[in-house]
């Protein structure tokens, strides 16, 4: 019932309001047709077009502009097909097969005045159709749907996979870790480190004996500021001699 009530349910696809009807001779041969050939100028009728869709079926109506009466009608099961044919020299001409309900055909001309109404019922036409081939591959896939391959995503024989989960080969970098919240730099290799800085005055202008022990080591000269004796500095003996002869010759 479904099915039937789908068939009986009629839907417009393109109305225009008015188009021309002509008479054409009968073909002589299986040339192309010619709008030229046509009286143009003298339509034979004029009305209004509606074209509809049944099922598959599209039907152009051509029906009165005042009264809506039928004039006559064309059932189109394909296009392009012998229903519905262009002409050679004009894309606003049409050949329209009509029928009546004995199912008696005859061939007439049709036309529009503006183009874009020809090209609103060329679209029409193709859309219909265009849905009707979608609908036929829709239901060959339900009615078959083992017929298509599928993809085997199944293990051979034999066949084994290998997961690493959780294996990270990050590196940990060491840091150097400070204490109390100061940061030092790591010691270069093979040297020396000067001591801290100690709270304790010490005097740098000391300076050792000759012959004494090696000066290159730091931490020696640092411990051995405390109990060092720095030597009679020559400069400052000659200057204090200056300054006494000085003062002895002021004094006389």
């Amino acid at each position: 019932m479904a099915s039937e009530g789908q068939l009986d349910y009629e839907s417009v696809l393109c109305i225009k309001p008015e188009v021309n009807v002509y008479r054409i001779p009968p073909r002589a041969s299986n040339r192309a047709v010619r709008a030229a050939d046509w009286k143009l100028d003298a339509p034979d009728w004029t009305g209004r077009m509606r074209v509809t869709a049944r099922g598959k079926v599209a039907y152009v109506k051509l029906e009165d502009k005042v009264s809506g009466e039928l004039f006559a009608q064309a059932p189109v099961e394909e296009y392009p097909g012998i229903a519905v044919e262009t002409v050679s020299d004009s894309s606003r001409y049409f050949v329209l097969r009509i029928q009546d309900d004995n199912g008696r055909s005859a061939f007439i001309g049709i036309g529009f005045g503006d183009r874009g109404d020809s090209f609103d019922f060329n679209v029409a036409l193709q859309d219909h159709f265009k849905w009707v081939k979608q609908e036929k591959e829709f239901t060959k896939q339900a009615q078959a749907p083992d017929s298509a391959p599928k993809l085997d995503l199944g293990f051979k024989e034999g066949q084994t996979i290998t997961l690493n989960i959780g294996q990270s080969k990050k590196k940990d970098r060491s840091r150097p870790q400070s204490s109390g919240g100061l940061g030092f730099l790591p010691p270069p290799p093979g040297g020396k480190l000067a001591p801290p800085p100690s709270s304790r005055t010490t005097n740098l202008n000391t300076q050792p004996a000759a012959g004494g022990a090696d000066t290159g080591c730091l931490l020696d000269l640092d411990s051995s500021n405390s109990n060092s004796v720095s030597p009679s500095n020559p400069t400052s003996t000659a200057n204090n001699d200056l300054w006494g002869d000085f003062d002895s010759v002021t004094q006389k």
